[in-house]
């Protein structure tokens, strides 16, 4: 296999972590609120505190990505934050949780800006989407691990166990990496100019259309928000299921579909790509305006079963659209400024999506947990028409190329 894809495969077990610990406390929401008479503000201030020290950290990790080795960045993430998961465990009061939950949010910050970046630097534009679609596939199998095993392991060996479980695993993934990680090379002195100047962090978001989809990702990451952190405890008020029931059925359908969904908007969008300018924009586009019928039938239904196909539906549009986050936004973004650019915009999507548990805790109790989740219809449905508008403009007026992609030099060599 050449190392490209490896270093596809290594990623997508650190991302699996990744998610699988910042998702399995919202499974063992029941077993908190009752252990430590919790409110649901309160509850959703516990996912919140990780949502804002996430993207305020962002932007400084995604310098620090342009400035130092990838490597030690993702295995010191990587071990930062699943300490801070086995911390979690031992975690008595309200306080602790939160202050937990903001640290891990610190950890985990440093991990996409790092990882996406290298990803970047083995694949050129004929493969990114590809590539990045296959790490994001780990996104689902995450969630879907840590909102599952959490949910099976609060309800027979109490809610502290999950986190040691995970925590365990993701330390011993650590130091597997330490011999398996490897940076790309650097191209050499004459090419790496070329290839990639250091342009002044200001110029990181010079294309207009970069804006955009900073704007589009803020809403999306506040509906997707909404689903993560308060599926589980929907499915059990509104259809009576078991923890460990409501723990898979919130994260099993939706993120299995996105699988799909994201494996099919990246050879989608690879294909797009070569034939007009607007490929990757298009392929999201696309996604958030098929989701639109899903999202209102998940909240509106009171069948099990609709549930089910409204639920899988929304996962493979979400896949769609999600292949091709950081893919498009790597088209109009300086090559040397790819971790900053994802660290910004991370950041900011992040801000608004940490807003989404305290809004949807504060908006159900006035108009009810199905009413708000069939309102983020109208969200997806802007997105996609302002993405199809954006597209039309590009096709109207192409990017002028703002990196060479002779950078790739360097890095062809490494497929033996």
């Amino acid at each position: 296999m050449p190392y490209r894809w490896l270093l596809v495969a290594l990623l997508w077990l650190v991302c699996l972590f990744n998610y699988a610990d910042r998702q399995a406390i919202f499974s063992v929401f029941p077993l908190l609120k009752q252990e430590m008479g919790l409110s649901d503000s309160k509850l959703g201030l516990v996912g919140s505190s990780f949502m804002w020290v996430y993207a305020l950290t962002g932007p400084l990790a995604g310098l620090v990505g342009d400035s130092l080795r990838r490597k030690p960045l993702i295995i010191g993430g990587l071990g930062f934050w699943s300490m801070i998961t086995l911390l979690t465990a031992l975690s008595t009061k309200y306080s602790h949780l939160v202050a937990f939950r903001a640290l891990e949010g610190l950890g985990e910050a440093f991990y996409f800006p790092a990882s996406l970046a290298m990803i970047a630097a083995y694949h050129g534009p004929e493969s990114r989407s590809r590539a990045m679609s296959w790490h994001q596939s780990s996104v689902y199998v995450g969630t879907i691990t840590g909102g599952t095993a959490a949910g099976v392991c609060g309800q027979f060996f109490g809610w502290r166990s999950g986190f040691y479980l995970f925590g365990a695993l993701g330390l011993l993934l650590a130091l597997v990496l330490i011999v398996t990680l490897r940076d790309p090379p650097p191209p050499p002195q004459q090419q790496r100019q070329a290839a990639a100047p250091l342009l002044p962090w200001t110029a990181t978001f010079r294309h207009p259309l970069s804006l955009l989809l900073i704007a589009v990702f803020v809403g999306a990451n506040f509906v997707a928000m909404i689903f993560l952190t308060w599926m589980p405890s929907f499915l059990g008020r509104k259809f009576g299921m078991s923890l460990a029931m409501a723990g898979w059925s919130a994260t099993g359908y939706l993120q299995i579909a996105s699988v799909l969904g994201v494996l099919t908007g990246g050879v989608l969008a690879d294909n797009w790509a070569r034939r007009r300018a607007d490929g990757r924009i298009r392929t999201q586009a696309l996604g958030l305006l098929a989701g639109v019928p899903f999202l209102f039938l998940t909240g509106w239904t009171l069948s099990v079963p609709l549930l089910i196909v409204a639920m899988t539906g929304f996962g493979f549009c979400k896949g769609l659209y999600d292949a091709n986050i950081w893919a498009a936004l790597y088209d109009v973004v300086p090559a040397s400024r790819r971790s900053t650019a994802l660290g910004v915009m991370n950041s900011i999507g992040w801000l608004g999506g940490g807003c989404a548990p305290i809004a949807i805790a504060w908006g159900a109790e006035r108009f009810g947990f199905s009413a708000c989740l069939s309102a983020t219809s109208i969200i997806y449905l802007s997105l996609g028409l302002a993405l199809l508008a954006g597209g039309r403009l590009l096709r109207a007026s192409p990017l002028a190329p703002i990196h060479s992609q002779t950078s790739q030099h360097a890095y062809s060599t490494l497929e033996l």
